[in-house]
């Protein structure tokens, strides 16, 4: 009966000759049997991987400015302008247009900090105008505020009333 292979002895690997060197991983050595000097695939990268170092480690010499705590609401308020602005906001909303226009006026000539806020005003001084019949007034208020804001837009309801939506549609951007 044979033997099982898992009681024959392990297989032994034949004895090296010392005159063969032992075998070396293929591409690693050169004919001569010195190392191959190691080629990177990204040599041609090296310059801007140098620039790029050099920009973080430019970044490093500087420290961040110190960002300014967030302005609360009592803050902004104090100011004359955002003061007035808030005035002629209510007016509007409670159809006070004489008492709202002059709210936002003064907020204007006051400096309102904000672009969005002085576009803000704008637009709604050339609400007043148009539902006044001052269309000069009005499409000069609505030039005011897209110069005050380049973003400035009406909303889609806005900008379909019937009043101030053709003055609007009419600007020439």
């Amino acid at each position: 009966m044979p033997a099982s292979p898992l009681l024959q002895p392990p297989l032994q690997p034949a004895p090296q000759r010392a005159s063969q060197p032992a075998p070396r991983p293929p591409g690693l050595h050169g004919p001569h049997g010195r190392p191959r000097p190691l080629r990177l695939p990204w040599r041609p990268l090296r310059p801007g991987l140098a620039l790029v170092a050099a920009g973080l480690l430019a970044g490093c010499a500087s420290a961040p400015a110190p960002v300014p705590p967030p302005l609360g609401l009592a803050e902004v308020v104090a100011r004359p302008g955002e003061r007035a602005l808030l005035e002629g906001i209510r007016a509007y909303d409670d159809g006070q247009y004489v008492q709202a226009e002059a709210a936002l006026q003064r907020a204007l000539q006051a400096g309102l900090q904000s672009p969005r806020d002085q576009a803000h005003a704008h637009k709604l001084l050339a609400f007043i105008s148009c539902t006044s019949e001052r269309l000069a007034a009005c499409e000069a208020a609505f030039r005011a505020a897209l110069q005050a804001d380049p973003a400035f837009a009406l909303s889609r309801a806005e900008a379909g009333h019937p009043l101030w939506g053709p003055v609007y549609q009419g600007l020439s951007r």
